[in-house]
């Protein structure tokens, strides 16, 4: 072929992906949902007498209600098919809890929905995560929908996944929905074990899903009106008390009311408020109507607010007990910033090589805060510790510890 051929050369066409197959209506059909304690005893003794793992989803209000209850909890079980459950109606599903047993849950995105099903009564023994599993095996995407078109081939409409799930009674279509979410989370899990034990990951699964095991929620925050959307127009300690003020209001309205605070106020029109703090009804900002239905209350918080002592104020930052922000490290601690940049590029080559995101090897905070306060001895052995203590697990230390060490061994104390 001459050069001139080469040129010309067209690539063959790639033959278009065959079509996705949709996964639309459950195989069993749409259950009628258990709303009274003795059909709750019937899913229990169904669900007792299937076999293998469980396959569960919790639905719940986010957006539209206050907290993070379930409104709806989804099973199903080889033999015993698919339970939609409403923890509304039946408040304690311990019965169920103890049908499973020590079967292994299968969830997608466990953190969501472990502290709602145990506010219910139900705890795993064992679990398996589908879209931890994803990322450990360095899926593009990790969504259920995206997991289960790259395992099955088949498509998962995700279109009700905002809604209402307080809503009584609940739509057919969403209860379809519903039960479309553990339809296949089992012929998922085995997949997505065979690839684990491919890849030599298996190992690494087990120790994260174990670690979920005690998961009850995240970790309460300090001060979380300071998340509040708008704060960085804050620059007066003053208003950030009205911030305060006015978001511990809220919350109490919410909650009374069972609402989301967004919807009893948007931060917008908080922070508004705040940068205002007008005294008198007639100069609250107008255009939302929680402004005026709880204009004493957004009174009254102002007035506590300005009424605080000038040395009671909240500071306009939160000192924290961590290392600086990395940004600083260069000036305040070159050696630091040396160990850290190069734990992170031997962190960023293990995980290419492995195919598995960076954070997934160990997140950002325990290797700032061992490299910025190490222990005394440079060691391995000292620097896996010290990660155990922050919550690493035992795979994460036996990969991370080692890059540490070398990292102080390269960049030794002057």
């Amino acid at each position: 072929m001459t050069d001139t051929d080469a040129d010309q050369a067209v690539e063959p066409e790639q033959e278009p992906a065959p079509p996705l197959t949709p996964l639309d209506m459950p195989v069993d059909g749409v259950p009628p949902v258990v709303e009274s304690e003795r059909a709750l005893m019937d899913a229990a003794r169904a669900i007792a007498a299937g076999e293998g793992p469980v396959a569960l989803d919790a639905e719940r209000a986010s957006g539209y209600r206050y907290g993070q209850r379930a409104y709806l909890v989804q099973l199903r079980r080889e033999g015993s098919g698919t339970w939609l459950i409403d923890p509304i109606a039946c408040p304690d599903l311990s019965p169920v809890n103890d049908a499973i047993g020590s079967a292994e849950w299968i969830l997608h995105a466990a953190t969501q929905d472990l502290a709602c099903l145990a506010e219910v009564g139900l705890r795993p023994q064992q679990l398996f995560d589908t879209e931890l599993a994803g990322r450990l095996l360095g899926l593009p995407r990790v969504g259920l929908a995206a997991v289960v078109e790259h395992y099955l081939g088949l498509s998962l409409a995700k279109e009700h996944s905002a809604v209402d799930w307080s809503t009584r009674p609940l739509p057919e279509p969403w209860l379809r929905y519903a039960a479309l979410d553990v339809e296949v989370l089992v012929d998922v899990r085995n997949l997505m074990g065979v690839d684990l034990a491919r890849q030599g990951k298996d190992s690494w699964a087990r120790e994260e899903f174990e670690a979920l095991l005690d998961f009850t929620g995240p970790a309460q925050r300090v001060d979380p009106w300071r998340r509040t959307s708008g704060m960085h127009r804050v620059r007066h300690r003053r208003i950030a008390a009205v911030v305060r003020e006015l978001w511990e209001t809220r919350d109490q309205i919410a909650q009374d009311r069972d609402v989301s605070p967004g919807r009893v106020l948007p931060d917008a029109v908080l922070v508004e408020v705040a940068m205002e703090s007008p005294t008198e009804t007639g100069a609250l900002p107008s255009g939302h109507r929680s402004v005026r239905r709880y204009q004493r209350q957004w009174l009254d918080a102002i007035t506590r607010a300005n009424a605080i002592p000038e040395a009671d104020l909240p500071p306009m930052t939160l000192r924290s007990d961590g290392p600086p922000p990395q940004r600083s490290w260069a000036e305040r601690n070159p050696v630091a910033a040396a160990r850290l940049t190069a734990t992170r590029e031997a962190l960023t080559a293990f995980a290419t090589e492995h195919e598995i995101p960076v954070e997934n090897v160990l997140s950002p905070e325990p290797l700032r805060r061992v490299i910025w306060s190490p222990p005394e001895q440079h060691t391995a052995a000292a620097f896996a510790d010290a990660l155990s203590g922050l919550g690493a697990r035992h795979w994460q230390t036996a990969v991370v510890a080692p890059m540490i060490e070398a990292a102080f061994e390269a960049n030794p104390d002057t």
